[in-house]
């Protein structure tokens, strides 16, 4: 781009340029148009002349560079036939990149101008290198960003998996004490209730068998401590209602939010709008802590009252659940983070894990949770679990069921109450039953009289159960051994390979544990297998 107000000049050099192939010029020799040619043409290299009139070199030159982006490197060479020092100076400092006087030598100003291409060449080139290498940055450090952020969603995985193994070792610790205070429970409580219904104390009856049914719920509470985000759990125990699991759930835990509620001077308002759905897979146990762990939470978010609304309705293939209240809802931080174990807004009282086990028994249950909440506007819980049309029957397992005999039993029990409940529930099926206080006691037994079954305890002083188990079947392989544990069968160790037939996690109620004898009867002249699964499928169906 050549800018001179005397058309001689711009056609001589226009010429020779063309002559020599330095590349394509246009010129202009009224200065004004100077910066729409610039912006048009976009030229490689400018020559610019400085005594001009309207506006002069030093002006274009300052304008130049006004527009010219920061970084990009565009030669101005300028002619001029004011030869003095203080030109050149004023031109250099202007931002000029070379300088020739007027006359000028053709060839000289070929090569000034060859040499100020080649110079902005390789200025583009460094600039495209560098955007290049910025790119490749970019890129690495955006792979680094991600394999960084990968690593501490790793990194969050251990410590939460952490967390739980150590929740899981401080739930086994106190299971087996805690299942037996359970058993004792269960076992009397359906004594107290077979007296009501054979004297025909309605009320007593309904209230002893939420008593029973809550028991249950709270045996199963300490394993699903240690395992209440195992991904291959197996849900597909019995066929349930929930409509009638809502009831059911709204009904055990009515003291908590009407009595107490009531108690504080509040009120709390439950709408039920259960729609008749079809029934779906699972634990009702583990539902109905699904349930009472929102409708606690649901109490403690509205202080001063409100309301909690359940629907439940058919969503294409899926049964839809929503829980609805009209608490103090919940920002957006605390939303996002509300399902992350021991995480609580609750303080001292709270444990940070009720939600946490919700969102682990729905995953089991292979169902989707959703969470709407706004700070002042209260929260919905909305679940959706795929519907199951018709039972099958070969996944049902059947309870209840009895032996067709009377059998000799040896009861292996350290605690007295335990084993009274034993005895009485196998009494009712008019059983020959002996009782052992521990392992060497029953051997003893056993040196003198025959069993078809044995049903020992595991935790013992001395011998524990399937150590005694082992020599059981050292004595008599034929004889069948049930094998009751406090612990849970994931955590009990010394099981596997013994002479147990059959292992039932305590408590369990008295038509599971009839199942279960009945079960291990059935394999009498059968070479025993592995039955720890359906043990634990009678216990939980249970």
């Amino acid at each position: 781009m050549i800018v001179d107000d005397e058309p001689a000049n711009t056609l001589l050099l226009e010429r020779l340029f063309e002559m020599v192939g330095v590349g394509r010029c246009k010129s202009t020799n009224d200065p004004r148009e100077a910066m729409a040619l610039l912006q048009e043409f976009q030229p490689d290299v400018i020559l610019l002349d400085l005594s001009m009139p309207h506006i002069d070199g030093f002006e274009l030159l300052e304008l130049f560079h006004s527009v010219i982006p920061e970084g990009t490197y565009l030669p101005i060479l300028v002619l001029t036939a004011d030869a003095t020092g203080r030109a050149k100076q004023r031109a250099l400092k202007s931002g000029a990149n070379d300088f020739v006087t007027k006359p000028f030598n053709n060839a000289e100003v070929v090569l000034r101008v060859r040499n100020l291409l080649e110079t902005r060449r390789l200025h583009c080139e460094m600039r495209r290198s560098n955007e290049n290498l910025e790119a490749v940055v970019a890129e690495r450090t955006s792979e680094l960003r991600a394999a960084l952020s990968e690593l501490r969603d790793a990194q969050q995985q251990v410590i939460q998996q952490e967390r739980l193994r150590a929740l899981g070792t401080m739930a086994s610790g106190v299971a087996h004490d805690f299942n037996n205070s359970l058993s004792i429970i269960l076992g009397f409580g359906e004594f107290v209730l077979r007296i009501c219904e054979q004297h025909h104390i309605e009320d007593a009856v309904e209230q002893m068998k939420i008593v029973l049914t809550t028991a249950e719920d709270a045996a199963q509470v300490v394993g699903r401590l240690r395992s209440f985000y195992r991904e291959d759990s197996d849900v597909r125990e019995r066929l349930i209602d929930l409509r009638g699991l809502v009831e059911q759930a709204v009904t055990i835990t009515e003291p908590r939010w009407k009595t107490q509620a009531m108690g504080k001077g509040i009120a709390i308002d439950i709408q039920l709008e259960l729609e008749t759905t079809p029934r779906i897979w699972g634990h009702a146990s583990e539902l109905r802590e699904v349930l009472t762990n929102l409708i606690f939470n649901a109490v403690d978010a509205m202080p001063a009252g409100g309301s909690l609304t359940f629907h439940t309705g058919v969503e294409d293939d899926s049964v839809i659940l929503s829980v609805k209240d009209s608490g103090i809802g919940m920002p957006e931080e605390v939303r996002r983070r509300c399902l992350e174990p021991f995480f609580t807004t609750k303080g001292e009282h709270g444990s940070g894990l009720g939600l946490a086990m919700v969102y682990g028994i729905v995953q089991r249950h292979r169902g989707e949770m959703e969470i709407l909440s706004k700070a002042g506007q209260g929260t919905t819980f909305i679940f959706r679990f795929p519907a199951s049309i018709a039972a099958d029957k070969d996944t049902c397992p059947a309870s209840g069921a009895a032996v067709e005999r009377s059998l000799r039993v040896l009861v292996v029990e350290d605690q007295e109450l335990i084993r009274k409940i034993i005895v009485n529930n196998l009494g009712d099926d008019l059983h020959d039953i002996t009782t052992a206080a521990n392992a060497d006691e029953a051997l003893d037994i056993l040196g003198t009289e025959d069993f078809d079954l044995i049903v020992t305890d595991q935790a013992m002083p001395g011998m524990n159960g399937a150590q005694l188990a082992d020599a059981i079947k050292r004595i008599n392989p034929e004889t069948r051994v049930i094998l009751l544990t406090g612990f849970g069968t994931e955590s009990e160790g010394g099981q596997e390979g013994s002479g147990v037939d059959l292992v039932l996690e305590k408590p369990i109620s008295q038509a599971a544990f009839r199942t279960a004898v009945a079960q291990v009867m059935s394999t009498a002249h059968q070479a025993p297998a592995g039955l720890h699964e359906p043990a634990q499928e009678l216990s939980q169906t249970a």
